[in-house]
């Protein structure tokens, strides 16, 4: 495990808008609708008229089964796509003001980061993107890949690097703007026990500070065990939305839960 990471290293960065007293959700989705169209498959209807949001402060999981709207659910949010109807809400302010993009992080399940680059590379190039700069930028890469326990790795290829290890430098690329809004494509995928336990810090840590993590993921302990709040969608619709606990109550377990939800979705 790396040592702990002080994140008043990536607030030196940030423009005070985390230290701002907020009561708006962290994103709204009002009937959102998300139809694809191509010249082989036709339209193919991905959202049917959603509408949830995500309380700011919380950690909350979007749960479903494959080809359940999850992924165009969160391209909305990070304005990689565009609603056919509906609106959605992003810190605030409508998907056009994309300066809020500046304070969200998103982790992908598959990274794509150029492997001919070091972890200390990676971390100074989306730095960059993100709008980090000044003299203290060396102290938060060494601070981020000290924290996901890659500083003996910095200078190494990605090309060399294990699943999980991209897995951990792709957490440090996620943070390292210090989000208000952390966005979790399934992060535990390809991690060991220990990277588990540094997810759970981490996301536990982010909530401490009064930001907010989305999260999704089919592994339902980890759901159970970091997550406060749920909704779950199923051939684009909204299922089911509350609290995490509620959703367990439902059935024997959180896993019981949602297969009833799935089943009736179906029915």
């Amino acid at each position: 495990m790396g040592a702990r990471f002080d994140q008043t290293e990536i607030l030196y960065y940030t423009s005070g808008v985390n230290d701002r007293k907020r009561s708006v959700p962290a994103a709204e989705f009002d009937a959102v609708a998300k139809t694809y169209k191509s010249r082989l498959a036709g339209s193919v209807v991905a959202l049917r008229g959603v509408s949830f949001s995500i309380p700011d402060g919380t950690s909350f999981a979007i749960l479903g089964p494959n080809r359940a709207g999850k992924t165009t659910l969160i391209k909305l949010l990070l304005s990689l796509a565009q609603p056919s109807t509906g609106s959605v809400r992003r810190l605030g302010e409508p998907l056009a003001n994309r300066s809020t993009l500046a304070h969200v992080g998103y982790m992908h399940e598959n990274h794509a980061f150029p492997r001919y680059l070091s972890a200390s590379e990676v971390l100074h190039f989306y730095g960059g993107l993100a709008g980090l700069s000044g003299e203290q930028m060396p102290k938060l890469v060494d601070g981020l890949l000290e924290r996901v326990g890659l500083a003996d790795r910095r200078r190494e290829p990605i090309a060399r690097f294990s699943k999980g290890m991209v897995q951990r430098l792709g957490l440090a690329q996620a943070i390292m703007n210090s989000p208000r809004l952390l966005v979790l494509d399934e992060p535990t995928e390809g991690l060991d026990i220990f990277g588990r336990q540094l997810l759970r810090e981490i996301v536990k840590e982010t909530v401490a500070a009064g930001r907010t993590v989305v999260m999704i993921s089919h592994t339902l302990n980890e759901v159970d065990a970091l997550c406060d709040r749920a909704a779950v969608l199923n051939q684009g619709r909204l299922a089911w939305q509350g609290t995490v606990d509620d959703l367990r109550q439902r059935g024997k377990s959180l896993e019981a839960s949602l297969e009833s939800l799935y089943r009736a979705e179906v029915a």
